[in-house]
């Protein structure tokens, strides 16, 4: 029997779970680039508009990470792949709760420096979000410094993430990476 096969409960995530994992991972593999130049481009309509993106779909990922707590919450997570070491089991687990908590903690900061700016936050033009934070430039400054070493965490546990889904589908071809991946139609 394989390894894969040993662990307890389900082999591979809800279909509900991959929607969100994967639709999360495309938002914010738009938002921190974005983020790193917004401040770099010239004051005027495309930056806010850059800005307006940037926090709708920053607001989008919150949700969207409440939604992956809840479904896990209703579905479970699959058994801990049997064949890892207890080194990878422990990486593993660090990287996935540590993202979890970021991609819920990332956008709540950005929210709270914003209203702290004060900047009013659209939701794509739908909505607006109340302040979280009193206006205080001090505190702007903060929390902004906040969200970008947030970001900057979130980038090197994806390069840890990625790297471990790599190593399991390309070395190990172990069928780790199959368990979030979308299945195939017969």
């Amino acid at each position: 029997m394989s390894a894969l096969a040993e662990g307890k409960g389900r082999l591979e995530y809800s279909a509900v779970s991959k929607w969100l994992h994967w639709t999360t991972a495309i938002i914010i593999f738009g938002l921190i680039p974005a983020g790193l130049v917004l401040d770099d481009l010239p004051e005027g309509p495309v930056q806010n508009l850059g800005y307006d993106l940037h926090r709708s779909f920053g607001f989008i990922v919150l949700c969207l990470a409440l939604m992956r707590l809840a479904v896990r919450g209703v579905f479970g997570a699959p058994a801990v792949y049997a064949g890892l070491t207890p080194f990878e089991q422990r990486a593993s687990g660090f990287v996935h709760h540590a993202l979890y908590v970021l991609i819920v903690v990332t956008p709540l900061l950005g929210w709270a420096a914003t209203s702290a700016y004060p900047v009013a936050i659209n939701v794509f033009w739908l909505f607006t979000l109340p302040p979280l934070a009193p206006e205080s430039e001090w505190l702007s400054k903060l929390l902004f410094k906040a969200h970008e070493l947030s970001a900057f965490l979130i980038i090197a546990l994806l390069v840890a993430h990625i790297g471990g889904a790599l190593m399991h589908r390309v070395v190990k071809r172990d069928g780790v990476m199959d368990r979030m991946l979308p299945r195939r139609k017969s």
